[in-house]
């Protein structure tokens, strides 16, 4: 089954395959599924190779089909793929118990009601919509799509929400961004009503988060992998918390939180010891995770899942703290740590504070190689629309002169480069990539201070 506008590039999967396969390999039928929206000559060049339409197949079923369950739980429900934002993407092989239990899970965990009104402004092919594919057929919900996000048009969502009774949708932080930091004329405020709104991927920035909560929108973040079924933590909200400061609550919102009731394992973890690490917020360890909620494995991949579930448990490879209250916080991914003269810095930490800025829409921080230190922050930065054409150099120093005043002055960004950051479809910072041309651009000299 193909969507139109993507039925060129199935058929050229299908060319590599048969080539491959030096005369062997049989093609499948091809189902094309039309949407109104798309350019019909897409359409008529599928019928035209062959391809069935799918609303034609619909009418050839049989309405008297008894479906019958999986004969075991643990049989496949899906083959996703991981991002790749550190490292090739891998095969994730997910169950059919885990996508039950997580797609109930998020309903029981978000108050779901009854009909909800779901805006897919996340993918549905990323970690399976977060299941929500399957969470909303369990709560009777109506699904409302967008054949994609522009991160330069955020009409299209307000429009929803205004004239369709959207409720509840899903995206990455930086869509988050996108929306708080929209034109005028493309926003609809006030909100009609309170619109849900949960959001994972990457750990949202505290000042996004206070944005959207001024503008209506009422954020739940959660944090999970491919792996996991997507989300698979939520940073519950408490009661005490409506007291505090708008500042305060996003910073706390911004951890993220308890296990799913659904997940069995959660823990921050000594990856040599494997022993939980002291709940006092400050002593960093790797977030592990073990039960029904994790994957088979990655496929065709032993030496991936030899190092994945080592000692019994699922490595995230995301470094966190646990404070007190049982709540983990996300510092960084252990490839993204900076390491400067000795000391660790979380790039995740200080791209919060930089998204403090008033100039900057969207920053990612990588190491650099640094002559005296070895490595240094480098902050690639977009700026927002009115200010594309500022004087760079005097705003890359105003940058690093507000660095200075919010963050120690060995986090502070040794360089600053402007341009739009490199993404993967599913929104999030592809810092490999910023890691190589960070390197492309030679060391920080030495400072003769």
């Amino acid at each position: 089954m193909v969507d139109q506008e993507f039925f060129s590039l199935a058929e050229e999967a299908l060319k590599i395959l048969s080539d491959k396969s030096k005369g062997n390999f049989r093609p499948p039928l091809l189902i094309v599924i039309a949407d109104k929206t798309c350019d019909s000559k897409s359409l008529q060049h599928a019928l035209s190779k062959g391809a069935v339409e799918y609303e034609r197949i619909l009418e050839t079923g049989d309405p008297n089909f008894a479906w019958k369950p999986p004969q075991d739980e643990w049989h496949s429900i899906a083959l996703g793929y991981t991002s790749g934002t550190t490292a090739s993407p891998k095969g994730v092989v997910l169950h059919h118990r885990g996508a039950y239990l997580m797609a109930l899970s998020n309903a029981l965990v978000w108050g779901m009601k009854e009909g909800a009104v779901y805006l897919w402004t996340l993918p549905m092919f990323h970690c399976n919509g977060w299941c929500f594919t399957w969470a909303l057929a369990a709560m009777c919900g109506t699904s409302v799509c967008l054949r994609q996000v522009s991160s330069s048009d955020t009409k299209a969502i307000y429009s929803a929400i205004a004239n369709l009774g959207v409720t509840h949708f899903c995206a990455a932080p930086v869509v988050l961004n996108t929306i708080v930091n929209a034109r005028k004329e493309e926003t609809i405020l006030p909100l009609p009503r309170i619109v849900h709104v949960m959001t994972a991927g990457a750990a949202p920035p505290p000042s996004v988060l206070s944005a959207m909560s001024k503008r209506g929108f009422r954020v739940t973040h959660t944090y999970g992998l491919s792996e996991t079924y997507g989300p698979s933590t939520i940073c519950v909200w408490k009661p005490e918390w409506d007291l505090l400061p708008p500042e305060n609550q996003a910073r706390l919102n911004a951890r993220q939180g308890l296990q799913y009731i659904a997940l069995e394992g959660l823990d921050v973890v000594d990856t040599k010891s494997m022993t939980p690490v002291t709940a006092d917020g400050t002593t960093m360890g790797e977030i592990v995770f073990r039960g029904n909620a994790v994957m088979k494995g990655y496929l065709k991949n032993p030496k991936a899942n030899q190092e994945a579930f080592a000692n019994g448990y699922f490595h995230s490879g995301d470094l966190a703290v646990k404070h007190p209250d049982g709540y983990i916080e996300i510092k960084d991914r252990s490839k993204d740590i900076i390491i400067s003269g000795g000391e660790n810095i979380s790039s995740l930490e200080v791209e919060n504070m930089l998204y403090q800025h008033p100039a900057i829409l969207e920053v990612s921080v990588v190491a650099r190689p640094d002559e005296q230190w070895g490595e240094s922050p480098c902050a690639f930065v977009t700026l927002k629309g009115d200010l594309e054409k500022s004087d760079q150099k005097s705003l890359a120093e105003d940058i690093m002169k507000f660095s200075r005043s919010k963050m120690p002055a060995y986090w502070v960004p040794k360089s600053v480069v402007f341009g739009p950051l490199p993404k993967t479809a599913t929104g999030k910072m592809q810092k490999h990539l910023l890691r190589a041309k960070a390197t492309e651009l030679g060391s920080v000299k030495k400072s003769r201070l």
